[in-house]
């Protein structure tokens, strides 16, 4: 067995034993392992990390430990830019697609009012994400931690909140989304986008109260969903406003563009 000293800083201390939290402590990993399998046999998944330093010098997940290694685990970082420094992945973590697992479905419908191309599905089993993040270049957010125990998962979030807006307040802010927010210019449903469409068109299938006082409509290409800006879409508007800063929500070219009100026919 090889012993090495490890110090996790930040939200990466959450995944730790008690023990452990915010100071130095030795484990043991077997002889030549990668600082990758280290890491998360100490049950932090690798798709958190962001910088890795052993001995003071950047490596990459493939660094095979030496006993009497120093190791300096940190999460993605927000204030710093440490481009020069990154070794973890061949590109930036911070790509704003994503795929939520089964139990984040409020988490994507949010995202998804805010304008970010979110895949969710409730009977996707934990291959099925991998594949499809894999695939086309997806950020898996999940509270499953053997989800991001994989090594064919790059990016992933592990979302600590238990309450979807409080969910999507933490990914918004650790992924810094606020000024690439389109809020309602994707369909809450099925995640295709909206276009704006002719009130003749529609009309047969409205209510007689929404033709009456709405003008402006859009629609889902995909399920044919009608959208409205109604009461609901003002409360959706003001809660984007709030969660994502107010200035970025109402320079947002999308605010405006199709309201979460909505006739199903």
């Amino acid at each position: 067995m090889t012993v090495a000293r490890f110090r996790f800083y930040e939200e990466l201390n959450d995944f730790l034993a008690p023990e452990h939290h915010k100071r130095e402590f030795d484990a043991r990993c077997a002889r030549a392992a990668t600082v990758k399998n280290a890491i998360e046999a100490l049950g932090v998944p690798h798709t958190e990390v962001e910088l890795i330093l052993v001995n003071g010098r950047s490596v990459d997940f493939s660094y095979r430990m030496l006993d009497g290694d120093r190791v300096s685990v940190y999460p993605v970082f927000e204030a710093f830019d440490i481009e020069p420094l990154l070794r973890v992945r061949p590109e930036p973590l911070r790509v704003p697609r994503f795929i939520a697992d089964s139990h984040l479905g409020g988490l994507a419908r949010l995202l998804r009012m805010a304008g970010f191309d979110t895949l969710y599905e409730n009977g996707w089993p934990d291959e099925e994400i991998r594949r499809r993040a894999g695939e086309e270049g997806r950020i898996i957010l999940t509270r499953d931690r053997a989800l991001l125990m994989c090594r064919t998962v790059t990016h992933a979030c592990y979302v600590h909140a238990l309450e979807p807006h409080a969910q999507f307040r933490e990914i918004v802010e650790r992924l810094q989304l606020g000024s690439r927010a389109r809020p309602f210019t994707l369909c809450l449903h099925c995640n295709l986008p909206l276009a704006a469409v002719e009130k003749a068109q529609i009309v047969d299938r409205l209510p007689d109260a929404i033709a009456a006082t709405y003008e402006h409509f859009w629609i889902c290409a995909g399920c044919q969903r009608v959208y409205w800006q109604g009461s609901h879409w003002e409360r959706m508007r003001d809660l984007l406003r709030e969660m994502l800063g107010r200035d970025s929500a109402s320079t947002s070219p999308g605010l405006g563009a199709g309201g979460p009100s909505e006739s199903r026919v």
